[in-house]
């Protein structure tokens, strides 16, 4: 029997002070974003901003459905957005931040199960790391160089052919 350990690694600052111009810049488009999320249901507002390797960056944020599950997550209309529009060009860094009144978030929220695959699978695609930048409600901001962080035991669907 073998045993493997996995380690993660991320950067915390204290505030968008400590951040470049360029991340703090998606970082407020993914606040902009936020605050006009349909969360009629959960009151837990999550916004999403991505920057292509082109320099463009796309929004999106949650879409709740009285029919759950029939909403999206932020991550993934921002990243569906970005990539039916301009196929092929890769995803640099993506923004994700979260609000809600409901209950206190000490740390940065991070995307869900199935975000963290659909940014493994472009990220795949680009043969890159995306920089995944994250905050609650909170001053604190965590910074990620790369899925691998936060989804170690990624699926793999074999070698995509380009």
């Amino acid at each position: 029997m073998t045993t493997h350990t996995f380690t993660i690694a991320y950067k915390e600052v204290a505030g968008e002070a400590q951040l470049s111009d360029s991340d703090r810049k998606l970082l407020n488009e993914a606040w902009l974003a936020c605050d006009s999320a349909y969360a009629p249901y959960s009151n837990f507002h999550v916004g999403a901003a991505l920057e292509l390797a082109n320099g463009l960056i796309f929004k999106g944020n949650n879409q709740e459905n009285a029919a759950y599950p029939s909403g999206i997550c932020a991550e993934r209309v921002a990243v569906f957005s970005a990539s039916s529009q301009y196929p092929g060009v890769a995803i640099k860094c993506i923004a994700v931040v979260a609000k809600t009144d409901v209950f206190h978030l000490a740390n940065p929220v991070t995307p869900c199960g199935a975000c963290r695959q659909v940014i493994a699978e472009y990220e795949m695609l680009a043969g890159q790391p995306i920089r995944i930048i994250l905050q609650g409600n909170s001053e604190k901001i965590w910074i990620l160089e790369g899925i691998s962080n936060l989804l170690p035991l990624m699926f793999h669907g074999g070698e995509l052919k380009k």
